[in-house]
């Protein structure tokens, strides 16, 4: 894994921290000196995550958080701020997958993704953007970086909530950095394609779920540690770069 060494000494909110993506997001920048906060709904698995990263000479605040709840978010921001003090970099990483047809009529799980994928991140872009605005007020530098998916703009049968939300999610990040850049801000949007994660697990659905396993299995799949590779690229370039949308695929996925 590659560590980032201009990234030091900055301070950094990861939601999904308990695993996959957000789990190797926070491992990266905890190795390039930052400071960060562990949010996820496994409390049990962060603070397992934090030891490791304690135990590896970094710095690690497990903050178990639901991002469905606005008060359990504004809980967590007021203990991340009590411990660390503003942030200047957030990765909203939380997401669920729980594809099925339409017309099986899924609400629980529309309402459980469009809470998750969506309105969470707005939760968490309404607790940290305010530290943001007074980083770069201040000369410093200000990430925030949503991880959408592939998903936001290509068509996978019985996928069509999660689309929709990641959809959501990727022209949230588009108008926000209209919003935020001239306030040198950035913010980038990254959409992963098959990615090695514990998303598929949570698919009720067996036909589906046997079906991704057999599409990883025919293209390959990136790892978790490659996409915390991009965050960490994109949030350790000049202030003034921007690299505000990527679509990351495995090569032979089209």
């Amino acid at each position: 894994m590659t560590f980032y060494d201009n990234l030091s000494n900055r301070t950094a909110v990861v939601t999904g921290a308990a695993s996959g993506m957000g789990a190797a997001i926070a491992t990266l920048l905890a190795g390039s000196g930052v400071r960060v906060a562990l949010l996820s709904r496994r409390a049990d698995r962060l603070a397992e995550l934090a030891a490791k990263i304690t135990a590896a000479g970094g710095r690690a605040l497990p903050v178990g958080v639901d991002v469905t709840a606005d008060s359990a978010v504004e809980s967590a921001a007021g203990r991340v701020h009590a411990e660390y003090g503003p942030v200047d970099l957030v990765v909203n990483g939380a997401g669920v997958m729980l594809p099925n047809p339409v017309l099986d009529g899924r609400a629980d799980e529309w309402q459980r993704m469009i809470d998750t994928n969506l309105t969470g991140a707005l939760r968490v872009i309404r607790a940290f953007v305010p530290d943001l605005v007074a980083s770069a007020e201040a000369g410093r530098a200000a990430d925030l970086v949503n991880i959408s998916s592939i998903g936001a703009h290509v068509v996978f049968p019985d996928y069509a909530v999660y689309g929709a939300t990641k959809a959501a999610l990727t022209h949230l990040s588009a108008v926000l950095r209209a919003e935020l850049g001239p306030r040198n801000v950035r913010v980038t949007n990254i959409e992963p394609g098959l990615t090695s994660t514990e998303l598929g697990d949570h698919i009720d659905n067996a036909e589906l779920r046997d079906q991704l396993g057999q599409m990883v299995a025919g293209l390959g799949s990136l790892s978790a540690e490659e996409i915390a590779d991009l965050v960490g690229y994109v949030t350790s370039r000049a202030p003034h770069v921007n690299l505000r949308q990527i679509v990351v695929l495995p090569t032979t996925q089209a």
